[in-house]
């Protein structure tokens, strides 16, 4: 189920009170409670390569002051300057506007990714390196590669070979906004991009979460397993276990050491 994105500053709807009489649970003693937190995670986080991006995604534009690539409601294509960012760094950037977001899913069965804008329309660059936003179907025009480039960046590549570029406006007017086009050539100024992501779809770190929720198990369901009380020691080699994935033979072994015990 896709969830409403959240942005920084923006007011959550107020939950709730819990009662006094009510019971205060323990989120991280729950079970599945990293699992949740995994699901739920809205935080921004790098696409360190092509096969991250999925979901949700902020293009962060290599202009000085750093910018997104936006839309509006018309599929005009343009640059919006990113509010949300640590001393300018683009590893830090996060959304502060709906049209700053696009969401990426590959084309079934290739390599190629598809854009979509917040009005449910897709990016796409024409021959001419014309970028829009106004198509509701997905070409040629509308596929793009997104491939490893300097730095630890990302291009955006169309199918006819050509990158997507920003570079400062040759207009003489004060604050013109950066030229953007789609038919650069690899390697050009303008072409390497920083793609942000929300935390949850990135693979590793769902794959890290959810290790990390393997790892998590309380004291008294491990008592429970072994059907005794256990010390300490005993507590961390069944975790450490769970951990490297011999879990079930450390508890048979925690067994019959235990049923020796009570016959010795």
């Amino acid at each position: 189920m896709v969830k409403p994105l959240v942005f920084k500053g923006e007011k959550k709807p107020k939950k709730r009170k819990r009662t006094d009489d009510a019971p205060k649970a323990d989120p991280s003693a729950a079970p599945g409670a990293d699992a949740e937190y995994t699901e739920n995670d809205d935080s921004w986080v790098s696409a360190d390569a092509p096969s991250d991006v999925s979901g949700p995604v902020m293009i962060v534009l290599p202009t000085t002051p750093p910018s997104a690539l936006a839309c509006d409601s018309n599929g005009k294509v343009f640059t919006v300057e990113i509010e949300n960012i640590v001393d300018g760094n683009p590893a830090s950037a996060e959304p502060h506007d709906v049209r700053q977001v696009w969401v990426a899913n590959k084309i079934v069965g290739t390599e190629h990714f598809r854009l979509k804008g917040h009005h449910g329309r897709y990016l796409g660059c024409d021959r001419h390196g014309l970028l829009s936003a106004t198509s509701e179907a997905v070409s040629s025009l509308e596929s793009f590669v997104i491939v490893p480039a300097e730095g630890g960046g990302l291009g955006v590549q169309t199918l006819g070979g050509k990158f997507l570029s920003a570079t400062p406006s040759s207009s003489a007017k004060p604050n013109a906004q950066p030229e953007l086009r789609g038919d650069a050539d690899e390697g050009a100024a303008g072409t390497v991009c920083r793609i942000r992501m929300q935390a949850r779809f990135k693979p590793r770190i769902k794959a890290s979460k959810a290790e990390k929720a393997k790892e998590k198990i309380s004291w008294a369901e491990l008592e429970a397993s072994a059907g005794r009380r256990l010390d300490e020691g005993e507590v961390k080699r069944l975790r450490k276990a769970r951990k490297e994935g011999d879990y079930h033979e450390q508890l048979l072994a925690i067994k019959t050491k235990s049923k020796h015990d009570k016959y010795s």
